[in-house]
């Protein structure tokens, strides 16, 4: 994601939640965001929010989990997301594809490892939320995907 976006992100979401500043940490990088004319707040340790690293504009509800139709994909372990089984081939998914149970969507490389990840789910991807390439935590939700039954 670049910078430009980030912020922008950033932004958005210290707009919806009324806040006065934000700071988030990425491997090796720190982008803080502050409203003009405000004192400087004591820091509050928490892990970024599915928000901030993937992007997602979804509304959740006060358990933090995703409205009841949409079903996460997760990730089983730490390592790199990728979209497609090879740089030049076409992605297992886009937003909107139908899928069915066992049908793979990505790949999570760890230790040089190519682990195809597969949907325990049928329906359709409503949003993919890491973008290819980028490093994923264990637990880390992937996609969300639309379905009529709830896992």
């Amino acid at each position: 994601m670049n910078l430009r976006k980030w912020v922008r992100e950033m932004v958005a979401v210290m707009r919806e939640e009324d806040l006065a500043e934000i700071e988030v940490r990425r491997w090796f990088t720190t982008v803080r965001v502050r409203r003009p004319g405000t004192d400087p707040v004591m820091p509050i340790q928490a892990a970024a929010p599915a928000e901030t690293q993937g992007g997602s504009g979804e509304r959740h509800d006060a358990d933090g989990k995703p409205p009841a139709n949409l079903v996460p994909i997760k990730s089983p372990m730490v390592g790199t997301f990728y979209r497609a089984p090879a740089p030049d081939a076409d992605p297992y998914v886009e937003e909107n594809s139908p899928i069915t149970v066992g049908q793979t969507v990505c790949i999570v490389e760890a230790m040089k490892l190519m682990n195809e990840i597969e949907s325990e789910v049928e329906g359709r991807i409503a949003r993919i939320l890491v973008e290819n390439a980028q490093p994923v935590e264990y637990g880390q939700t992937l996609f969300l995907v639309e379905s009529d039954t709830a896992a």
